[in-house]
C-alpha cells in the first residue's frame, strides 16, 4: 500500500463520520517543512525542530507581535542594585510531563545548557556572575553590568529556543542532542509513535497549566490547547501533499510550493496567506575553515555573480509582492543601511567574478554544496547557487540528500572526504535579523561559537558588542552601518533576499496566530 493511501486510510478512520470525529478526540494533521530529524531545540538551529520545541517546552517569557516581552511561565521578577540582580518567581502549578513540578534548580541548569549553545545567550552567560535557585520557586541572577534585554532574550521568538527542561536532561551535554523530549508546555511528545521520515505525534498534556491572565499573542498569553492530538505528517512531494489538503487527508500545510498555490487559492475550502509578515532573509553559507572559502577574497569573489532576484524568483516565482531583492546583512527595519550595497545591486557580472576569482587565488579547489531534495525552498536556492558558482569556474559537487542528513552535518567541521562541506543554503526569519542582538548568522566567534560555517571577525564581535552596549538609536545605527561594511569584509554570508513564504489551512481550522506554526489557540471545526 502506497504511504498516501495509509494516511488517507487513517484519517479516514477518524473523520468518518463526521459526528464520530466531532463527539470524540480531535487530531490535527499537519504537514511540516522538512521531517524531525533533530528532536533537541538546543542542538540545532533547524526551523522544524524550533517549532517541534514550542509545541512541547514552554519559556520563562514570551514576546507578542510587536517583540515585546511578557511573563509566561515567569510570574514576574524584580530588579535591583542598578540593575544588576534579577529575582524571577514562577507560576505556581507549572509541571513537567513526567509529573514532577517544574523548580527554579531545572530552569537554572536548562538556562545553562542553552547559554552555551545559543549565540545571543553566551552575552546573558559572559555578563553573569552568578545564576542560581535560592528556593523552588526563586530563580536569581547577579550580573557583572546590566542586561536590560534580560526578558526579551529569554522570551525571543527566534533559534535557539531557551527552553525549560527537568534538571537530569539540562544538566547533559549541549553539544550532544537529547533523545528524551519532557517539557511542560501544552503539548507532549509521543515517542512511541514517531516515525522518521514519516510522521511525528503530540497529544494535548493535561497537566499543563496556561497562563492565567492577557490574550494569546504570538509566544505571549494563555496558551490554550484546543485539539487534543497533533499529528505530523512528512510528504515531500508537492503535488501529493496539496492533493491531501484538498481533500481533507490533512488539515494543514505548513509551506506549499510556488507552482502549487494557484490551485489551492481556487479551492473554496481552503484558506492560503503569509502568517509571517517578517519574511525569510534567504542566505548562501560558507565554511570559513575549510578550503577554497578559508580565503576572504575568494568569499568576495563571489559578489558580482550574485542576483538577489534570480534567488527570490525560484522560490516565490514572480509575483515581485512575494520577494524583496536589495536585502543586506541588517534586513529592513529601523537599523538596515545601504553601506557597501553596491556589491549586491551594482550591474551584476559573472565575468568580474571570475577575475576576482583568479586575483583571490582560487586554484580548482572543489566546492561541495549541499541540498536538500526533500526541502523544496532551500532545494531551489542551491540549484540557483550551484549554477552560479559554476558559472564562474568553481569547481562544484552538488550533494543531494533529505534534510535530516543535510541537519545531522551542519556542525561537521572537517575536511571535505570526512563528510564536510563547503557551502550550502538556508534560510532565517526576518524577526531576528532585523538588528545584530540574535542574528546568529551575522555572528563570527570563530569555531568557539557553535554556528556552523564557522566565521571568525574580532571587528564584527567587537561591533555587535558596541551594539549592545549602545544607549541611543542614533549610535546604534551608526553602529549597524559599520558592521554591514565589515560583514563585506568578512562575509560571514551571503544575503539572498527576503521571501515571503505562504501557508495553507483548511478553514475548519481556525485559530491560527501569525508568525511560525503555532499549535495552541487554533481549533478544529
Amino acid at each position: 500500500m502506497k504511504r498516501r493511501d495509509v494516511l488517507r486510510a487513517g484519517i479516514a478512520a477518524l473523520a468518518m463520520p463526521a459526528v464520530a470525529r466531532a463527539a470524540g478526540p480531535t487530531t490535527l494533521r499537519f504537514v511540516p517543512q522538512a521531517d524531525l530529524a533533530v528532536l533537541d531545540p538546543i542542538a540545532t538551529p533547524a526551523f522544524v525542530t524550533h517549532n517541534h520545541g514550542y509545541m512541547v517546552f514552554d519559556t520563562l517569557y514570551g514576546v507578542d507581535d510587536a517583540f515585546v516581552a511578557h511573563p509566561q511561565m515567569a510570574e514576574g521578577h524584580t530588579v535591583e542594585d542598578d540593575g544588576k540582580t534579577w529575582r524571577i518567581t514562577l507560576r505556581d502549578g507549572l509541571r513537567f510531563h513526567d509529573g514532577e513540578p517544574v523548580r527554579a534548580r531545572d530552569v537554572v541548569a536548562s538556562l545553562n545548557r542553552w547559554g552555551r549553545r545559543d549565540t545571543y545567550g553566551t552575552d546573558l552567560v559572559a555578563a553573569t556572575d552568578e545564576l542560581s535557585a535560592p528556593s523552588d520557586r526563586v530563580v536569581q541572577f547577579r550580573l557583572k553590568k546590566p542586561f536590560p534585554t534580560l526578558p526579551d532574550l529569554l522570551g525571543k521568538a527566534g533559534t535557539n529556543m531557551p527552553c525549560i527542561m527537568p534538571e537530569r536532561l539540562a544538566g547533559t551535554d549541549p553539544m550532544k542532542p537529547l533523545a528524551e523530549m519532557v517539557g511542560s508546555g501544552p503539548f507532549r511528545f509521543v515517542a512511541a509513535e514517531r516515525v522518521p521520515g514519516d510522521r511525528v505525534v503530540y497529544e494535548k498534556f493535561a497537566g499543563y497549566v496556561p497562563r492565567p491572565q492577557g490574550q494569546v499573542d504570538f509566544l505571549s498569553g494563555p496558551k490554550i490547547a484546543n485539539v487534543d492530538r497533533v499529528e505530523w505528517h512528512v510528504i515531500p512531494d508537492p503535488s501529493t501533499a496539496a492533493a491531501a489538503l484538498q481533500s481533507g487527508e490533512v488539515d494543514w500545510w505548513e509551506q506549499p510550493t510556488t507552482d502549487v498555490l494557484p490551485l489551492l487559492r481556487r479551492n473554496p475550502e481552503l484558506s492560503v496567506e503569509v502568517q509571517d509578515k517578517s519574511g525569510f532573509l534567504g542566505v548562501l553559507r560558507l565554511n570559513h575553515l575549510q578550503p577554497p572559502f578559508d580565503n576572504p577574497a575568494i568569499r568576495r569573489a563571489l559578489f558580482p555573480a550574485i542576483d538577489q532576484a534570480d534567488f527570490m524568483t525560484a522560490v516565490a516565482g514572480t509575483d515581485r509582492s512575494m520577494w524583496r531583492d536589495g536585502i543586506g546583512f541588517i534586513t529592513p527595519g529601523p537599523m538596515a543601511s545601504d553601506a557597501g550595497m553596491t556589491a549586491l545591486t551594482g550591474p551584476r557580472s559573472r565575468d568580474a567574478a571570475r577575475q576576482a576569482l583568479k586575483d583571490g587565488g582560487y586554484k580548482g579547489e572543489k566546492v561541495v554544496l549541499m541540498t536538500p531534495t526533500d526541502f523544496a525552498s532551500i532545494n531551489a536556492m542551491s540549484l540557483v547557487a550551484e549554477d552560479c558558482l559554476r558559472g564562474i569556474g568553481m569547481n562544484v559537487e552538488m550533494q543531494s540528500t533529505d534534510w535530516g542528513t543535510v541537519v545531522q552535518r551542519f556542525n561537521n567541521k572537517g575536511p571535505l572526504d570526512k563528510g564536510g562541506w563547503s557551502a550550502l543554503c538556508v534560510y532565517t526569519t526576518g524577526a531576528v535579523t532585523n538588528n545584530p542582538a540574535d542574528h546568529r548568522l551575522l555572528r563570527a566567534q570563530g569555531e568557539k561559537g557553535g554556528v556552523y560555517g564557522w566565521p571568525s571577525s574580532p571587528r564584527i564581535e567587537a561591533l555587535r558588542t558596541a551594539y549592545l552596549d549602545a544607549d541611543s538609536t542614533d549610535a546604534r545605527k551608526t553602529i549597524c552601518r559599520d558592521l554591514q561594511l565589515q560583514a563585506f569584509q568578512d562575509v560571514p554570508f551571503i544575503p539572498l533576499g527576503i521571501f515571503y513564504q505562504p501557508t495553507a489551512a483548511r478553514k475548519s481550522v481556525t485559530g491560527i496566530l501569525q508568525g511560525f506554526p503555532l499549535f495552541y489557540n487554533l481549533r478544529l471545526g
